[in-house]
């Protein structure tokens, strides 16, 4: 046994519990603390197991599910960027990727290569499965704001126009899911949970 390759795996396993302190803007449903991102990434993984099926191509529903669980490690560095956040945004891609050159390379080369391969494939959402789990990655705070009486959309400058281009990607990808989520923000709107404008 290569004792290098197991301390590489173990001190990455180490590092990636830090996800749990990164904190969200949604709250949880029933309660008024903020999710954190480990959090986010297990609620999406079993999303796509449970929701795979809606898919408009097919997948491959494990690579799916390795891509949610690894694509927001790079916040243990760059944190949790508010999606409505113009200014934070900026700078986002090159925050993200700088924490993905130190995380990532905890691992030795052959897993290291695999993360970020997935995480690149997530953050360009040119394949089916990116475009599948990109939209999970949207689906879940819709349903989170829902089910909080619209807690997130409450902030200034969360509009529904915002919501509907953040979930566009839906439309082509799993457009069963996006036909929910538009009745949603229709009655979220009708419910005084998100504005128009």
């Amino acid at each position: 046994m290569n004792n290098d390759r197991l301390k590489k795996q173990i001190d990455f396993i180490i590092e990636i519990d830090k996800l749990k302190q990164v904190f969200r803007q949604s709250i949880l449903i029933g309660d008024s603390r903020n999710e954190n991102d480990s959090e986010h990434s297990w609620h999406l993984a079993v999303m796509a197991m449970l929701l795979s099926e809606y898919s408009k191509d097919s997948i491959d529903v494990l690579k799916v599910i390795k891509m949610l669980l690894i694509h927001d490690i790079v916040e243990i560095d760059a944190n949790d960027t508010f999606c409505y956040d113009e200014k934070a945004n900026e700078d986002k891609a090159e925050r993200e990727l700088k924490a993905a050159e130190r995380i990532f390379n905890i691992l030795p080369q052959d897993q290291a290569e695999e993360i970020w391969s997935l995480w690149r494939e997530f953050e360009e959402m040119k394949t089916p499965e990116a475009r599948f789990a990109a939209s999970m990655d949207r689906l879940e705070p819709i349903l989170l704001n829902y089910n909080t009486n619209g807690h997130t959309w409450k902030k200034p400058n969360v509009t529904s126009e915002k919501v509907y281009k953040r979930a566009a990607i839906m439309e082509d990808s799993v457009p069963k899911i996006y036909e929910l989520v538009k009745g949603i923000i229709e009655d979220s709107i009708k419910k005084g949970f998100l504005r128009t404008n």
